[in-house]
């Protein structure tokens, strides 16, 4: 096999063209058969492989500086460069990151695994050569499946365009994004724009024209204007040659001969920033993705590489939610469903099928998704965002002074919160208690089985005074009877004991289980509390856990300034005179924690059964120390 020879990026320069098809066959059936064993990202990278290919024969990395947006497309680049035997680690513990990674090689800049920000590192890169007179490495950013869509891109592309900076952007246009029209006369207008002796007299006659006296500066806007209205009528890049930015393509990614000449062409201009468009096919070349009309198998679970991943269906509080906002619309017309592309994933492509002209997707904006609430919230809607609890930080600023400032009844249905696993740091959603709990006004909701998700969205639809939030995990859902459902924004014990509380918040609230019947083996009985509601504090709760000599929280999202130090500063509050509770908070350490099992990883953190009642027992023993020694 050929590509067991490829052990860098120079070993492609030796190879033929006939070579180089048979090689992006083999790399195209090694991802398939990779991460049908380890799950990942599988119809981007079968989109980009010539892509790839022509990339690492045109420029040197890492000298030249090839930047990924999204990450999850450089799957071709990692084995490219060297990581192809490390595959079956991928998304592994200890194994190979599914998005670029600096520790991995010095061929990832950056670790971008959040879509639309790799022209604003592609700036800053070039503005740096610039100011350091580095004059031997090119920039090249590679954005596209879907990052267009966001805000910052356009951002960074009217700076890269103002300042002149030289960026070669590659737009990997797979049908997920920007898709301008294409035409023969579009195509002619590439090969004008790419011609060397066309730049030179471009650049000659407007030289002339500005150059006649009392009329020059006229006359070079009449030529531009000229130029202007071609590009209207022959292309499709007026809009970014109007920042500033020139435009190439249409281009057929999947040419490798004429997508390699064109970005040799394009690699020898040397005069501002270039957007070379590429027209690509997400999932390329692997039968199940080409037919996966929602998604192209964009990410997939591990499965059988001949038949390829089954249907994908939301699972878990996913599907709990799911079907709670398809009953609440159905209810109420008021109701408005909003994704950041990702209608799927969230659980709303139930609720779009029964109402779709109430389903807004608004790309890859989740600044936008927020602040577009509000306005819905304000003309009298009830818009329920769901989004990923990681992404929801993006749009911290949109929550806190556009939603509550005005105190909106916006409900936020945050998944994937907590500890999520195999994506890495990047996406553990561990941020957004911490976060929403210094909103003023806001409702926290964090439901501990399947059966919460719909009473809590039912209960935040219900709040008129403010924005509200529903945060649960990714992954399986505790199903549970109906008497062991709480209601209204009321906690809900669970077990009673002596000298220990367990205040718990939403999957945490097994784990504390777990360790209170660990606890009992050990002569502990331990009360154990669902707090159910994380804002505003159940005061009953609070009453109740002051009585106890020792109270831990536990929560799967950051320790400090998370929940957990709301409901010690409470608790101690509660104490009334008495001799205030010792409060240990358990919840994820101030560190990036990398991939791993969610298990393994609350496992390693001290947040399972067994390490809640081990830090249980180390209080105690402090405590009788402290006793000891008085």
């Amino acid at each position: 096999m050929l590509l067991e020879t490829i052990t860098g990026p120079g070993d492609l320069r030796k190879l033929d063209e006939t070579e180089l098809e048979q090689l992006a066959g083999e790399i195209r059936a090694f991802i398939v058969q990779s991460v049908s064993v380890t799950g990942g990202h599988l119809g981007s990278n079968l989109g980009v492989v010539e892509l790839t290919l022509a990339l690492h024969r045109v420029f040197e990395s890492p000298k030249d500086l090839l930047l990924w947006d999204t990450g999850h497309q450089a799957y071709v680049h990692k084995i490219l460069t060297g990581r192809g035997d490390r595959f079956s680690s991928l998304r592994q513990a200890n194994g190979l990151s599914g998005y670029p990674s600096k520790a991995e090689s010095p061929h990832d800049w950056v670790e971008n695994s959040h879509a639309s920000t790799i022209l604003s590192y592609a700036h800053g890169l070039a503005t740096a050569h610039e100011l350091q007179q580095v004059t031997d490495r090119r920039v090249v950013a590679v954005i596209g499946d879907g990052s267009m869509t966001g805000g910052m891109a356009y951002e960074a592309l009217n700076n890269i365009g103002h300042s002149g900076r030289k960026v070669l952007i590659v737009l990997n246009d797979n049908g997920r994004s920007y898709a301008p029209t294409i035409s023969w006369l579009a195509a002619g207008l590439t090969r004008i724009r790419l011609n060397r002796s066309y730049v030179r007299s471009r650049d000659r006659i407007q030289r002339m024209l500005r150059g006649v006296p009392g009329i020059g500066e006229h006359l070079e806007l009449g030529l531009e204007g000229m130029r202007a209205a071609s590009r209207e009528v022959l292309g499709s890049g007026g809009f970014f040659e109007t920042l500033g930015v020139r435009y190439v393509g249409p281009v057929d990614g999947h040419d490798m001969v004429a997508l390699e000449a064109t970005l040799r062409r394009v690699a020898e201009l040397d005069d501002g920033p270039i957007l070379l468009h590429v027209l690509t096919q997400k999932g390329r070349g692997y039968k199940p993705a080409e037919d996966d009309d929602e998604k192209c198998l964009h990410d997939t679970p591990v499965f059988d590489p001949i038949t390829g991943p089954p249907p994908s269906m939301p699972t878990g509080y996913t599907q709990a939610f799911a079907d709670a906002i398809v009953a609440a619309g159905a209810a109420d017309p008021r109701i408005v469903a909003i994704t950041a592309a990702m209608a799927g994933p969230t659980g709303l492509i139930p609720f779009q099928v029964r109402h779709p002209e109430r389903t807004i997707d608004v790309g890859i904006a989740e600044q936008h998704a927020v602040t577009a609430a509000a306005g819905m919230a304000m003309a009298g809607m009830r818009p329920v965002v769901a989004i990923y609890s990681t992404f929801l930080s993006r749009a911290f600023d949109q929550v806190n002074l556009d939603v509550g400032l005005h105190r909106l009844p916006v409900v936020f249905a945050v998944d994937r919160a907590g500890i999520t696993g195999d994506d890495g740091p990047s996406h553990h959603g561990i941020l957004d208690m911490a976060l929403l709990s210094k909103v003023p006004g806001m409702t926290i909701f964090a439901p501990s089985s399947a059966q919460e998700v719909e009473v809590m969205l039912k209960e935040a639809l219900a709040i008129d005074a403010g924005p509200s939030a529903v945060r649960y995990p990714k992954g399986p859902a505790r199903q549970v009877p109906v008497d062991e459902v709480g209601s209204g924004l009321s906690a809900r014990l669970l077990t009673r004991g002596e000298g220990v509380c367990l205040l718990a918040v939403g999957k945490m609230v097994e784990a504390a289980e777990e360790a209170a019947r660990l606890l009992q083996q050990q002569g502990v009985t331990a009360t154990v509390w669902d707090v159910r509601v994380v804002k505003p504090l159940d005061t009953v709760m609070i009453a109740d856990a002051a009585t106890h000599p020792l109270v831990v929280t536990v929560e799967d999202g950051v320790r400090q300034g998370g929940a957990g130090t709301a409901m010690a500063d409470a608790v101690g509050a509660a104490a009334e005179g008495r001799p205030a509770p010792t409060v240990v908070v358990l919840g994820v350490p101030d560190r990036y924690i990398p991939q791993a099992s969610p298990a393994a990883i609350h496992a390693a953190i001290g947040l399972d059964g067994p390490g809640i009642a081990a830090s249980v027992i180390r209080a105690l023993e402090a405590a009788d120390a402290v006793i000891d020694r008085n």
